[in-house]
């Protein structure tokens, strides 16, 4: 099957393209800026569905609003006539079409040459009124406080925020794609016009002491909510303005005759990451805890972990070792320790259930 995509090039036009990539029954055809108009008619006549995403949206004319949506889609609707078959077309247009400036102008002309065109041939025709749409490979400094914020937060430059109030409605590329490919494969007869969700609302304020939190998180190692909905896209969109010498960062490294101890990650509510090393014969801990407790895994070497109850004086020992992974949870009330009782350097991965606060450490020392 050939997919023929206007605005290949473009932001929503690369996200689709890598996602059709992926399927070896698709043969995509590119119409991108740099190809001639004229070119068009001919690149139809062979394909058997089009995304038409090309459209102009930051011209240096007025003119080339209309020239760049609309002009470009009539172009688009004749050949699709000329060629005597129904090719579906799905057109990215934008809620601007509600409203009366030249580029919402330009885009409902866009809508109505593909509305004639289904009221006079029936060929399927899908139309997206979209809001802003951000994620990767979006155009900083262009159209997108989204895209400009991210790009110039990560890179240390300055923003400009006239009114943090002002509410913008977004929607990721993620669903933007997905809800693309799902009418490519299904073809609804039962609609012209389609809408993309979740439509995420954000105020700019909002938006970007978010993204300052994002970058912040490096230093603080306290990381946003970022596991679903609004912040796990827009943290994926985030990070995907760093440049490479930015995909790594340093870590603080605790070091003694012992051997090591490093925090990893914090989270708000659900405690940190840490890993610490031994030298053999090495031993750790020798406390308990109140209420924080803690989850050992051993991903090299040979440990020994003891536990004393505090006030029963009950004794317990655990041996566990990097071949055979195995979690050793510490319980309030019980003291416990560690010992590297191999012959080689032992690594421990630790999570605690709350972040470290020197004040409040709620770890008192007790033999085992």
């Amino acid at each position: 099957m050939k997919v023929l995509v206007t605005g290949a090039d473009g932001f929503i036009g690369k996200n689709l393209c890598v996602t059709l990539q992926r399927r070896d029954d698709i043969e995509i055809v590119k119409f991108t800026r740099e190809s001639n108009p004229a070119e068009l008619p001919g690149l139809v006549v062979g394909v058997d569905f089009v995304f038409h995403l090309a459209g102009v949206n930051r011209p240096k004319e007025e003119k080339e609003f209309f020239e760049g949506n609309a002009d470009l889609t009539k172009l688009l609707c004749d050949a699709i006539r000329a060629s005597g078959k129904k090719i579906p077309v799905i057109l990215s247009s934008s809620i601007q079409a509600e409203r009366m400036n030249p580029y919402g102008r330009s885009k409902l002309q866009a809508e109505m040459h593909l509305l004639n065109l289904y009221m006079e041939t029936e060929n399927p025709v899908y139309i997206y009124r979209l809001p802003n749409v951000f994620g990767k490979w979006c155009k900083p400094n262009y159209n997108s406080a989204v895209a400009t914020f991210c790009h110039n937060i990560s890179h240390g430059l300055p923003i400009q925020i006239n009114d943090p109030d002002a509410e913008l409605n977004l929607v990721h590329i993620g669903a933007v794609v997905h809800s693309f490919m799902q009418v490519f494969s299904t073809r609804p007869g039962d609609k012209l016009y389609v809408d993309v969700a979740p439509v995420y609302k954000v105020k700019l304020g909002v938006l970007a002491d978010q993204l300052y939190k994002f970058r912040d998180s490096r230093d603080t190692l306290v990381t946003e909510e970022v596991g679903e909905g609004f912040l796990r896209v827009l943290y994926a969109t985030y990070i995907s303005y760093i440049t490479p010498d930015q995909f790594n960062y340093p870590l603080v490294k605790h070091e003694d005759p012992r051997g090591v101890f490093v925090e990893m990650l914090k989270t708000k509510d659900s405690g940190q990451f840490s890993f610490f090393t031994a030298h053999p014969g090495i031993t750790r801990g020798g406390h308990y805890h109140h209420v924080k407790t803690e989850k050992f895994l051993v991903i090299k070497g040979k440990a020994r972990f003891g536990f004393r109850h505090i006030v029963t004086d009950e004794v317990r020992e655990i041996f566990t070792s990097g071949d055979q992974p195995e979690i050793v949870e510490t319980v309030p009330g019980w003291s416990h320790d560690i010992t590297n009782v191999g012959d080689d350097e032992m690594v421990v991965m630790l999570w605690a259930n709350e972040n470290f606060n020197p004040e409040k450490p709620d770890t008192v020392a007790y033999k085992v």
